[in-house]
């Protein structure tokens, strides 16, 4: 296996066409909503941000269109976790859900990646006997709409990365697992402080609860749902 990391959208068009697999990492929240969302039975299908056809598509697709953040089916991962069974919902993100729907669009499989999820996903990887792996963290935006690194996706690769194989490690990768290894409580980082300030702290406490979902979140044909183990 060979294991990259690069950032954000240019990220996909670096590894889309050397990686079997794209892992993209958007902790807080994107990726931590579809974890809890797809081990609750609640399909994600992600959406380009604000390109005006989210309330078209939700409706084709008979979905919850996501709402702001607290509001049922948004980026809140707590308002997925009450959800029916069964519920599609329809979630754009300016990060996590963008990057998803450009790296299907690129051909490769893609795996929402979180911290709640990585134990799964790298058990996934393994299984599969996945030859090359590219992990993107999705990163944030600044006001001017170019790439802010977010220190939360780089921990969320790194806690990826530290369970494959330390050979297959690009030196990328390697950093983001020495970032794991000596990481620090997301409470303290910048996303983190931002969402605990508009009282969002429940959502920072389930994007750091390691290991918490036992699912992968692989999207087919359009949407998340959740894989538990290798097709035979």
């Amino acid at each position: 296996m060979t294991v990259r990391v690069e950032w954000g959208p240019a990220g996909v068009t670096a590894l889309a066409a050397q990686s079997d697999v794209l892992v993209v990492v958007d902790v807080l929240s994107f990726s931590t909503v579809v974890s809890v969302a797809v081990a609750s039975g609640v399909s994600i299908w992600p959406h380009p941000w604000r390109d005006g056809t989210a309330s078209v598509r939700a409706r084709e697709l008979g979905a919850v269109l996501a709402g702001t953040r607290g509001e049922p089916g948004s980026l809140s991962p707590a308002s997925v976790a009450g959800l029916p069974p069964g519920t599609d919902v329809l979630l754009p993100s300016p990060n996590g859900a963008t990057i998803c729907v450009a790296a299907a669009a690129a051909g490769t499989e893609v795996v929402a990646g979180c911290l709640r999820n990585a134990p799964a996903v790298a058990e996934w990887l393994a299984d599969r006997e996945v030859t090359s792996v590219g992990v993107i963290p999705a990163g944030e935006r600044w006001p001017d709409d170019t790439l802010r690194p977010a220190y939360e996706d780089w921990l969320g690769a790194g806690a990826l990365v530290s369970l494959l194989d330390p050979a297959s490690w690009s030196a990328e990768a390697a950093a983001a697992a020495a970032a794991w290894s000596v990481r620090r409580p997301l409470r303290e980082v910048a996303s983190g402080i931002e969402l605990v300030d508009r009282g969002f702290v429940d959502d920072v406490d389930a994007a750091e609860a390691y290991g918490a979902d036992a699912v992968v979140p692989l999207l087919v044909d359009g949407r998340f749902t959740a894989v538990t183990s290798a097709p035979p």
